[in-house]
């Protein structure tokens, strides 16, 4: 069963330079929670309810060079966290929320700093 958790919106399209319509529909599946949980164990089970907001309100956008994945990132300011869900394209043309993690905050902090890979 798939959930539509967001769309791909105009302005993180038009930041990345990435090949997609406005209003691609984002989702995620039992395979992608299930990994999230496995993974990211303590990360999910704290943000995880969060993952719509993350999504369709982030603070900072970045495009993965390795995997050509979308980055969205909140900062939770009570814990001063920085957290990524990552969105890739499927097989099937599909946008799949695929991970979720807290990241490191002074790798953030670095990237903000140079302007780079963050919109």
């Amino acid at each position: 069963m798939l959930d539509k958790i967001g769309e791909i919106r105009k302005d993180v399209i038009e930041v990345l330079g990435i090949l997609t319509s406005s209003g691609t529909p984002i989702y995620i599946g039992h395979t992608n929670i299930r990994h999230m949980a496995n993974s990211h164990k303590n990360d999910y089970l704290k943000y995880g309810k969060h993952i719509r907001v993350i999504v369709n309100d982030p603070d900072f956008v970045g495009l993965n060079p390795k995997d050509g994945s979308i980055e969205y990132v909140k900062v939770f300011k009570v814990d001063n966290d920085f957290v990524k869900v990552a969105v890739r394209v499927s097989s099937s043309g599909r946008y799949f929320a695929r991970s979720l993690y807290v990241l490191n905050s002074n790798r953030v902090n670095n990237f903000i700093k140079k302007g780079t890979d963050w919109g």
